[in-house]
């Protein structure tokens, strides 16, 4: 059962880019953390989760094309980000209080036996598998975007952002003080101009005060650098609950991204039975393909209706 409370104040110029006909709200979810969720539309539940760092925000074009009587669009933020609370304390940032935060809001959501379709990119991938791993009946279907549902091979090498992310002081100057990644987030795209202007000022505005911005460097530290990692369990879990799922689910990927667009050969062994969209969209590619991502949650609710009414 939903118990929201008032959402932040948000400026005009990024309340205008917002879906037609969207809600806000906060939604307590423990350790004196709120979490700011959007959301628009009815019918099944579709929870979109984003990662570092953006927010909600990265799915309005989606929930615009979907939302309505056959779709309830749910966009929350994670903490750290957006528009919900900012820990200032790097150490607190770990995939499993991510995913013990968004799991507590899952529970509040309303949502029935019928259960959710789960999108995910980025660090929403694991955090809202792990979260989903707790709760794997509610998981109907899943579309997969640039983002990672294992841990690493144990011969892996860590990108150079997750190198650099680990440089003492120097990655604090530039994450913290500079903005980074936030104010480069073009440079990670297919097309860069498809975040300029206000679409990237609302990425970068929530995260303009050096005491708020923490999340991104610690999200970046989330990434394991060894199998020794802490996020290593809870991406066990993830891989766990991926190659269990048989139901419908579909990989939108962008082939473009310099972060994680070789890592789809990974996905797709994982996910065997998906279909796979590939694009030449970068990292971000709910801002260059919003069309392909929304086919593809449609034919996935298609797709879980169909087995819904077979079983009755």
């Amino acid at each position: 059962m939903i118990r929201p409370m008032l959402p932040p104040d948000m400026p005009f110029w990024i309340g205008k880019m917002l879906p037609k006909n969207h809600i806000r709200y906060i939604i307590d979810v423990g350790d004196q953390q709120q979490m700011h969720v959007m959301e628009a539309g009815q019918g099944v539940p579709v929870l979109m989760m984003h990662g570092n760092p953006t927010w909600g925000f990265l799915y309005r074009r989606i929930m615009d094309r979907i939302a309505g009587e056959a779709f309830r669009c749910i966009a929350p933020d994670l903490i750290g980000l957006g528009f919900s609370s900012k820990p200032r304390s790097i150490q607190c940032h770990t995939l499993e209080n991510h995913a013990r935060w968004l799991g507590i809001l899952i529970d509040q959501l309303d949502i029935d036996q019928e259960g959710l379709i789960f999108v995910g990119q980025d660090w929403g991938g694991p955090i809202g598998l792990r979260a989903l791993a707790d709760r794997p009946q509610l998981l109907k279907g899943m579309v997969i975007l640039n983002t990672a549902v294992a841990p690493p091979n144990p011969d892996f090498k860590p990108t150079a952002f997750h190198r650099f992310s680990r440089m003492p002081i120097l990655s604090d100057i530039i994450f913290r003080i500079f903005g980074f990644p936030q104010n480069m987030l073009h440079k990670a795209q297919g097309n860069p101009d498809s975040i300029s202007g206000n679409t990237a000022r609302a990425y970068q505005y929530p995260l303009r005060k050096f005491r708020e911005n923490v999340a991104p460097l610690a999200l970046a530290r989330m990434v394991p650098d060894t199998m020794d990692h802490p996020s290593v369990r809870g991406l066990e879990k993830c891989r766990d609950l991926a190659e269990s799922f048989t139901g419908p689910c579909e990989i939108v990927w962008g082939t473009k991204d310099p972060i994680l667009g070789r890592a789809l050969k990974r996905v797709r062994a994982i996910l065997p039975h998906a279909r796979v969209t590939e694009t030449t969209a970068g990292h971000f590619i709910q801002e260059e393909k919003p069309d392909r991502v929304a086919e593809a949650v449609a034919r996935v609710a298609g797709a879980v209706t169909a087995l819904s009414s077979q079983t009755r």
